[in-house]
This record gives structure tokens, sequence and C-alpha cells, in this order.
């Protein structure tokens, strides 16, 4: 029995909306607002959410936001249900990501063939693609089929790169995300003394270059062939169409780019939808929790840049307005947190 999520703040319309969910046959769990529906996403993984707009608190928008933003929930297919019909509206919410838009008063029929689409949509990607060439386009012509917002490319371009050839080097601007097809390719930075520094290597099935593209800078490090290496390139239409056209479509895609690695999946969702000063004040919050008492971090400001995945400029600019802010003193490479409650706010609300 699937599980639906209602998040509808009038009681009637609700418990109306539960009945007729159960008499098709689902099993519905039932929220009076948008704080309550995050909660109850997070315990129930559900199967499909339906949610209205207009909620005192927490509204639907914030809801998808919220949802949208953790590993656990960003895949489940999102309804928004409204008794406004304006345009900018719609717009918005299937901007912000939403899978379908249902306008009250609505019909049974309307609600219930909402439903059963997104949840087939839905199933598309519950499968598993293989690591390869193959499982990309297979994965590539699923998502073809959620009318997303460019047309993806029918069939992508292997180049071959032979050992010690230069792929991008850092500075470049991007403009494709690689899928490695054969061999291995490595990444790396120069250190400040002109020593090599490898901060990965990436072999078949792996994806790399795209840290960049999120951020909209150039890269930060460097890409070389170890050995021969065949190489897809995936433009960077096709890539912003699959991050961020559509729910489904972007928390598989994420998969994909992780290689289904959790840690790298949850910082992959951040880099989508967070922001740089949210994401500042995430690895500022895990480096003094890791710090073991000591009263400040050291660490270089590019390094720190690295981490985080924004540019050098971004980091020190976004350090700057939290030592206004008064969350953090500095002095050379060490950062002092001063108000670790405030640095909290601002990565949960930013």
């Amino acid at each position: 029995m699937k599980k639906v999520l209602l998040i509808e703040d009038n009681q009637e319309m609700r418990e109306n909306t539960s009945e007729i969910l159960a008499f098709a046959g689902y099993k519905v769990v039932a929220a009076a607002d948008g704080e309550k529906g995050v909660e109850a996403a997070r315990k129930e993984k559900p199967d499909l959410v339906i949610c209205d707009i207009m909620m005192p608190g927490l509204d639907g928008y914030g809801v998808l936001q919220t949802l949208s933003k953790e590993v656990e929930t960003a895949s489940i297919p999102f309804i928004f249900l409204t008794a406004k019909a304006d345009r900018t509206d719609m717009r918005k919410g299937m901007n912000m990501g939403a899978d379908d838009y249902l306008v009250k008063p609505f019909d049974e029929t309307e609600l219930i063939n909402a439903l059963e689409t997104r949840l087939k949509r839905s199933a598309t990607f519950r499968k598993e693609y293989t690591h390869d060439l193959s499982g990309l386009m297979q994965f590539i012509s699923e998502a073809k089929k959620f009318s997303l917002a460019e047309a993806l490319t029918k069939e992508y371009k292997v180049e071959t790169f032979a050992k010690k050839a230069v792929v991008y080097e850092e500075s470049d601007v991007p403009a494709a995300v690689y899928f490695v097809n054969k061999g291995k390719i490595k990444i790396w930075k120069m250190s400040s003394e002109g020593k090599e520094f490898i901060t990965g290597v990436m072999g078949p099935g792996d994806f790399f270059g795209y840290i960049a593209m999120l951020e909209g800078t150039g890269y930060t490090d460097s890409a070389t062939a170890l050995e021969d290496a065949e190489l897809a390139r995936i433009p960077q239409s096709d890539f912003f169409s699959l991050i961020y056209s559509n729910n489904e479509v972007s928390a598989r895609f994420i998969k994909l780019l992780a290689n289904d690695i959790r840690e790298k999946e949850e910082r992959l969702l951040g880099l989508a939808y967070n922001s740089v000063r949210a994401r500042v004040a995430e690895v500022l919050i895990g480096l003094q929790r890791k710090n073991e008492g000591n009263m400040a971090i050291r660490i270089a400001r590019d390094d720190l840049a690295g981490i985080i995945g924004t540019s050098t400029e971004s980091l020190i600019r976004t350090l700057s307005d939290f030592k206004l802010e008064k969350v953090i003193e500095t002095d050379g490479r060490e950062i002092k947190v001063l108000d670790m409650a405030g640095l909290e706010k601002i990565r949960k609300f930013s």
C-alpha cells in the first residue's frame, strides 16, 4: 500500500481529502501545518507528498525547499495543493521543483489521476543504474520522460585522452561535466611551494568537474589522464537541466554523481540548494567540533574554500560578513568561533 503525506491546515479539506485517498487504497498520514509536515516526512518516508501552499508558519514553498535539501526526502514526488489559480504561484512552485499542481476545488478523479501519474514516474528512478556509459545513457533516456526544461542530448560524445593529456587546468571556465568511461584521471592542485598535490583519482563510473559548474566559478584544480582514458562530456545545459528541473531527476542524478556514497550525496545536495553562507557556516561548525577544545581553527583560506566548494574570493567575503555579524574572529589563518548558535542559525536559514 502506497503511503501519502497530506499537509493541509484546513481541517475540513484535510479530512475530506484523506477520506478520498483512503477510499482509493492509499495509506494517509495527515499534518496540520508545515512544521509538522516536515517532521512527518522525515519519520514516515512517504511515497508522495500533497501540500497546501498558504499555511501559517512554514508555508508550502518552505516545506518543499526543506525536503529538497535532505537526502532521505529529496526524491519524494511533491504535489502542491492551493486555492489560488494564479499563474505566478504555479510557475514559482514548478520552478522550485514541484512535480504537479492541483487547484481547489478539485474532483476525486483529478486527484487520484495526479497521484497515480506521479507515483508511476517515481518508480522509474527506483531502479539501479550500472556505473558505466550504458547505465548513464539509460538514466538520460528515462529522465527525458519528465519534460525537462532543456532538450537533453541524444548521445554523449566519447573523447579519448592519452596518458598525461590535460583535460582541464585550474581557472579554466567549465563548459561540461566529465564521466569516466575507461582509464583513470588524476585531480590535482599546485601548492604554494610548487609541489603537485593530488586531491583525487577518478576511475570508470566516476563524474568530475561539476563542483565549479555548480558554483559558477573557474576550476579550482586541474585534471590530467593517469593512463589512456575515455571520457564522455555532459554539456552545461544538460547538467543544469538534470540538477534543477525536477526533484526526482535531480535526486537520482545526484546519487549517480556521488556513486551512492551518502556523505557525497549530502554535500552535493548542499551545493545544489544551499547558499555559500550556509555552507561556510556548516563547515566551520564541523571543524570547530573536531578541534578537540582548541579555541581557534587554523586552516589556509584556499584549503577551506576547497572543502566548501567555492572560490577563495567568495569565502573571504563571507568570512568578512561573519566578522561583522560577530560570529567569528580572524587572525591570519586562524578563525575563532565566537557564536556557535549564530553559525547554526546561518546554516539553517541562509
